[in-house]
Order: structure tokens, then sequence, then C-alpha cells
């Protein structure tokens, strides 16, 4: 038996696989490829190229592969181009979420994990978030997420799935220097771009209610999200009885400004910021309390900020 992987070629998607593989559990990826690599799933693993949007994929792979479980990374991730691009988000993160859990209805497959976001939050009015604190998303990817938990938890009811989803922000950093985030669209990747073209790296926004002005988040290591979804799908093979929603975060924000900052120190590189307006659907402060996940998952939120810097520059210089 084996867990379908969705997006499993992705920088998140195969930090996953690769810690699966670690911890001796089976993978089966599914990627469009769209902003996913194709080596970044080894030759070992059964690799399917398709979208989830698509039936004839997805029941091609469940006829094909004994399936025990599902993690859920594929979708559109964006929260500002998702503003640009409501109906490409709609369609990868809620039609693609529903046609999985049909396929899956269709070959009794109960266990899924879904990697949902903290901007189903939106803006929240609490300094640290919970998993109760009141859901608001501000842009269509945050929307989309809240509905693929919605649909998961209204299937689970039909079907009796076994199932969680795990919130988190800004997943950061390298496990391996053969993988690291290539979106334009990330923090990390613009910067360390910029600065290895002899660019100004761009800030969006310095006029938030924030110490700085810069947006305050949650940044996470991305070996230890790897890690929570291997824990997660564990416990489910166990039988564990888990809460159907978990934050991943160290209860600690760090500003857009103090990450430049250590960006400044791990590179040697000294730099200005170059300052924009706002990006819409960008709120001014996400930052989650991952005790629950630290409480069922031993949560192993390890990696300090210079660690998450220093790992994705090496990975960065390596494949420049």
């Amino acid at each position: 038996m084996a867990w379908l992987v969705t997006g499993g070629a992705g920088y998140i998607g195969a930090h996953v696989v690769k810690a699966f593989t670690e911890a001796g559990i089976s993978t089966v990826v599914v990627d469009d490829l769209s902003s996913g690599r194709r080596d970044h799933v080894t030759a070992d693993i059964p690799f399917v190229h398709g979208s989830i949007t698509n039936d004839e994929v997805l029941n091609g792979i469940f006829t094909t592969h004994a399936i025990d479980g599902v993690i859920h990374l594929a979708g559109y991730k964006y929260a500002g181009e998702s503003v640009l691009h409501p109906l490409v988000t709609y369609e990868n993160n809620v039609v693609g979420t529903a046609r999985l859990l049909a396929a899956m209805a269709k070959s009794n497959v109960k266990k899924i994990v879904f990697s949902s976001s903290s901007s189903v939050y939106g803006t929240p009015d609490v300094d640290i978030v919970t998993e109760s604190t009141m859901t608001n998303p501000q842009s269509p990817y945050g929307e989309t997420k809240l509905i693929g938990e919605w649909l998961i938890h209204n299937q689970a009811i039909v079907e009796g799935l076994t199932h969680t989803s795990l919130r988190y922000a800004n997943v950061v950093g390298s496990g391996t220097v053969d993988i690291m985030d290539t979106s334009p669209h990330n923090f990390f990747p613009r910067v360390f771009d910029a600065l290895i073209e002899g660019r100004v790296p761009k800030v969006f926004g310095n006029d938030y209610p924030t110490q700085d002005g810069t947006c305050v988040r949650d940044y996470v290591h991305v070996s230890d999200v790897a890690a929570a979804h291997v824990r997660t799908a564990q416990s489910m093979m166990a039988g564990t009885t888990l809460e159907k929603v978990y934050n991943l975060g160290s209860g600690v924000g760090m500003s857009v400004g103090q990450i430049l900052t250590t960006m400044s120190e791990s590179t040697g590189i000294d730099f200005q910021p170059e300052v924009h307006g706002r990006r819409p659907g960008d709120p001014a402060r996400i930052v989650l309390d991952g005790s629950l996940a630290t409480r069922d998952l031993g949560w192993p939120e390890s990696h300090s900020i210079e660690d998450m810097v220093s790992s994705a520059w090496l990975a960065r210089q390596a494949q420049s």
C-alpha cells in the first residue's frame, strides 16, 4: 500500500515525498508540473504527469496503484495572484479537490491529509491564531482552501473518511540542496534571485500596523512541514484520533524587514530594499499557535530563522 501525494513534484511536495521515503512509507506522485519539477521525484517512485482536475488521470491512479491514503498538496497557491486569477484558483483548488474526493470514494480510499493554509484566517484580530480563531479569508486563495476543508468534512460524513487539515503560512528553507522553492511569487526566491542578479529586492508595503511597517508572518522550515505530514499519516494508520484542523506554527512572528536583515547577514550582501505598494490579499500579521500539533503530532518546529535562510541560500547557490 502507498500514499498518493498530489503535487508531489513541487517544492513542498517533494520534501514530503522525501520524508515519507525516509520513514519507510511508499508513495505515488501525481503532478501537472505547472510549478513542480520532474527531477524532484526519484526514478523509483511511481509518477503520473497529470492534473487532479482530470477524472481519467485520477481514476487511472486509483485503479493502477493500491492507495492507502492521500496527502493533498496540489493547488494554485498564490494569495496575491489569486485576486487576479480567481477562476484559475477555484478550478484548481475547489474543482480539483472535489474530483479527488470522488475518485477516492470510487476506490474506497478513506484517509486524507489536506494541505490547507493560514490564509483561511484572513487578518485576525488576535496576536496568536489558534484553530478556534474565526476564519475570514480575504483572497480567493484563502476562500478555496477553506472550501476545500468544508468539502472534505462533508464528504467524511458520507464516506466515513479519516481526515485532518494542516494550516500553515510561509514555508521556507531547503532540506536538501537538490530541492528549492523556485516560485517567482514567493518571498525567499524573489529576494535571492534579485541578489544573485545584482538587483535590489522589493518589499510590498511598509505601512502595515506592525513594528516596522512590514508584514509579520510565521515562517516554518519545509522539512518540519514535511515531517508533520508524515506523522499525521502515521497517526492515521495507527488509528489515532486526531483533530480536524492543526496549525503548523511557532507562535513567534517575524517581519519582512527582520527577514531581510537576516538574509543580508547570511548572504554577506548588504542591501536596502526597494519599497512598493501593498499587494491585494496580503494580511498584516499571521502568527500561528502550533501547540495542538505539538501535542498530537509531535510538531517538530526545530529550525531557527537563520537555519531557514541559510539552507534556502545554499540550495539557491547550488542551482545557480
